[in-house]
């Protein structure tokens, strides 16, 4: 029978695995992960029903359907009583089974489904959360929306604060695993010795204080996504095996001598220049490369001055639960052209702490230029008359953009992306504004 089931089972796409007893059942689920568990009711040295209760103690959510023969219903309806989702009745033909496993499989479907549906209703979506209206952030959005339907791993580069995290759950949110897990992992804070077991898992007995099984982030995120924040701080030696991984689709767990399939999309992000880091040998240059088959640069705030009234007043809205009592509507011109005006090395995070902070200081309904922190309100010196009269601070402006950009291609030799990193620019925006200044170096 359990040959039987097997080839059944093989046969219409599962990976399935018989034991001959409950207590065998229970060593095969500690030492992996399963989905579902197909068991008779009558068997020696553990019945159906003593193994569904021993499974329900440490595998809460696995689904367990009981096979029951002739004379043995009343067992089976007590298993279900007692959790199981479903039975099937022996002698059986293979397709009644399959049946089963098919109406288990849509239920945990529609759970995740409704799951989905529950984090979208309460506006948790991070897709949302991305907000600006410049050029910068719609050409973000844009290469999001073409990168999020294909399993291709992306590479996130930005500073530092830029939102890389949430750009990764709006690629994950935009694609067809946006039901299945998200799982975000920061690797410069995970010490070295343990970002293996972290990542992958491990056995009993491993190591030292392996004193049980753990499930790995990739079998977490197994047809989901994983975000590998920071990655380039990971250990060289570990490497290696992210990239194996990568290619082959497989992991094992530190201490076990068998792999395990995973589906999963890897989306890395890096504060740090990566291609440098290959440079200096401290980054593998194949896994560079396979991680950055499709690469999205995140704009730094300085960028996109443009959208710092929209993210204020997007922080503001959301910090209102600080002052339920006296709401705080908005900021005063002198607080917005300072916080304009400011450079932000810590991008958007460091403004929403800033919001929030203002929000906690302010007395009135709006925030003034004094409950902003101090280096937003530091003294700047008055600028000079412009020698032609003419006070257009747009004019200005560009004159200086146009006189920095024709001096950064000058000092690269003509070399434009080395110009985009001189320039703090992305190579795309660059090429924009050389095209609208009719430069031809």
């Amino acid at each position: 029978m359990r040959h039987l089931l097997s080839v059944i089972l093989r046969d219409r796409g599962y990976e399935a695995r018989s034991v001959s007893n409950g207590e065998e059942a229970l060593k095969e689920l500690a030492a992996r992960d399963y989905d579902l568990v197909l068991s008779d009711v009558r068997m020696p040295r553990m019945d159906g029903l003593t193994l569904l209760r021993e499974v329900q103690k440490g595998h809460p959510d696995l689904t367990f359907i009981v096979m029951s023969a002739y004379g043995t219903h009343d067992s089976a309806i007590e298993a279900m009583k007692a959790g199981a989702y479903d039975y099937v009745s022996k002698p059986f033909k293979p397709d009644e089974v399959v049946l089963v496993l098919k109406k288990a499989e849509e239920r945990e479907r529609l759970a995740r489904e409704n799951r989905r549906l529950r984090t979208e209703l309460a506006g948790e979506y991070a897709a949302g959360n991305i907000v600006g209206a410049s050029e910068a952030v719609q050409d973000l959005m844009r290469q999001v929306r073409k990168v999020a339907p294909v399993k291709t791993t992306v590479l996130l580069h930005g500073e530092s604060g830029t939102g890389k995290e949430l750009v990764a759950r709006a690629i994950h949110e935009l694609s067809p695993r946006a039901s299945l897990p998200f799982v975000a992992v920061n690797c410069g804070a995970i010490p070295g010795e343990l970002m293996e077991s972290e990542l992958f898992g491990h056995v009993k007995g491993a190591f030292t204080d392996a004193s049980r099984n753990k499930k790995g982030l990739f079998a977490e995120a197994d047809g989901g996504t994983l975000f590998l924040d920071e990655v380039g701080e990971m250990p060289l030696g570990l490497q290696v095996k992210l990239l194996r991984v990568l290619q082959d689709e497989e992991i094992r767990r530190v201490g076990d001598t068998r792999s395990e399939k995973v589906d999963v999309r890897v989306v890395a992000a890096s504060a740090r220049d990566l291609s440098r880091a290959v440079k200096e040998g401290q980054f593998r240059e194949d896994l560079y490369y396979r991680l950055n088959v499709l690469g999205i640069r995140l704009p730094p705030l300085r960028d996109r001055p443009e959208d710092i009234p929209l993210l204020a007043r997007h922080f503001l809205a959301r910090g209102a639960r600080l002052r339920p009592d006296a709401p705080v509507t908005g900021f005063s011109p002198e607080a917005l052209e300072a916080m304009q005006a400011y450079h932000w090395p810590g991008n958007v995070r460091e403004l929403e702490h800033a919001v929030e902070r203002a929000l906690v200081l302010c007395d009135g309904p709006e925030v003034r230029e004094e409950d902003l922190p101090d280096e937003l309100r530091a003294p700047r010196a008055p600028a000079a008359a412009p020698p032609d009269g003419n006070f257009s601070i747009k004019r200005a402006i560009r004159a200086v953009e146009e006189q920095l950009i024709r001096q950064a291609l000058e000092r690269t030799g003509g070399n434009r992306t080395r110009a985009a990193e001189l320039l703090e620019l992305s190579y795309r925006a660059l090429l924009y504004k050389i095209k609208e200044y009719g430069i031809t170096a």
